[in-house]
């Protein structure tokens, strides 16, 4: 017997999608240690941060994943997982994500 997680699954879709827009990609790209995900965060201008996919299971990270979901679908223009708000504003949650 199953039990299904809605939010994972969600983040699951997510990153299923943007890893075949990734692969797609021919902009340069760096390794990404094992159990990390490289994503791009801004709203202009997008800087790429490398957190850990422990991230996904919080629900401060999975209101950013719908945030991008509402935005861009599953068609992200950097190649890899866009993340639609403030840098500061990610940094936060990510810093509170470490914390605990």
């Amino acid at each position: 017997m199953a039990i299904r997680v809605p939010g994972i699954m969600h983040a699951k879709q997510i990153l299923r999608q943007s890893k075949l827009c990734a692969s797609q990609a021919t902009s340069k790209s760096v390794d990404v240690p094992k159990g990390y995900l490289a994503v791009y965060v801004g709203e202009r201008q997008k800087k790429r941060f490398i957190i850990p996919v422990l991230f996904l299971n919080q629900p401060s990270f999975q209101e950013l994943l719908s945030k991008a979901e509402e935005e861009f679908g599953f068609n992200h223009p950097m190649g890899g997982l866009t993340i639609p708000c403030k840098e500061e504003i990610f940094i936060d949650i990510t810093s509170s994500l470490n914390g605990s």
